[in-house]
């Protein structure tokens, strides 16, 4: 989705996996008791750092998001049967999308950016998550939330408050004002 957002934008760029293994950011976040908005800043961070170190020179963006409910941390569904798990725990309650975003250029940070949009899911039956799952197929995967909401995905909310790029998991409006002040894009 990030990708596809930084393409409609107009903007050019290679997409450089990092090898950073989240898990143990991610544990040493939990055995710190750091807020799980932390923790997406620092994967966010570590993302970038591990791409700017064989990326000389280059401006490299990292980012990550993570859903947050009633005080827990939720990954990516593995498969369709946890995507319903999720669906279940985050219907009839509202989360929190922790979104963070951090710029490299020469192993140095010019500049992070994070938001925590807020979403309310509505209450909906079993029935309906079996019917929605079915109609939107295993890309649900690829969402920490198990939904797409730029698609049948908003049949699944009642509310939801913050900016649609954030959402998306790319702040992306910042991002190109960013872009701007730094000369990287026309103003």
């Amino acid at each position: 989705m990030r990708a596809r957002l930084l393409t409609s934008a107009g903007l050019d760029f290679r997409i450089v996996p990092s090898d950073v293994d989240e898990s143990v950011i991610k544990a040493e976040c939990v055995q710190g008791s750091l807020p799980i908005r932390e923790t997406a800043r620092r994967l966010a961070a570590a993302k970038a750092r591990s791409v700017a170190a064989v990326e000389i020179g280059s401006v490299v963006l990292g980012a990550d998001q993570i859903l947050e409910c009633d005080g827990q941390a939720f990954d990516k569904p593995p498969d369709m049967a946890a995507a319903a798990d999720h669906l279940r725990a985050l219907r009839g309650k509202t989360h929190y999308l922790n979104t963070a975003v951090c710029i490299i250029r020469d192993g140095d940070v010019i500049w992070e950016f994070d938001a925590v949009p807020e979403l309310t899911m509505r209450s909906f039956s079993d029935a309906f998550i079996e019917e929605y799952l079915a109609a939107s197929g295993p890309a649900v995967l690829s969402s920490v939330g198990a939904y797409l909401l730029e698609g049948r995905g908003a049949q699944l909310f009642s509310e939801v408050k913050g900016d649609f790029f954030t959402i998306l998991g790319l702040p992306l409006l910042p991002l190109l004002q960013f872009f701007r002040d730094e000369g990287f894009l026309s103003s």
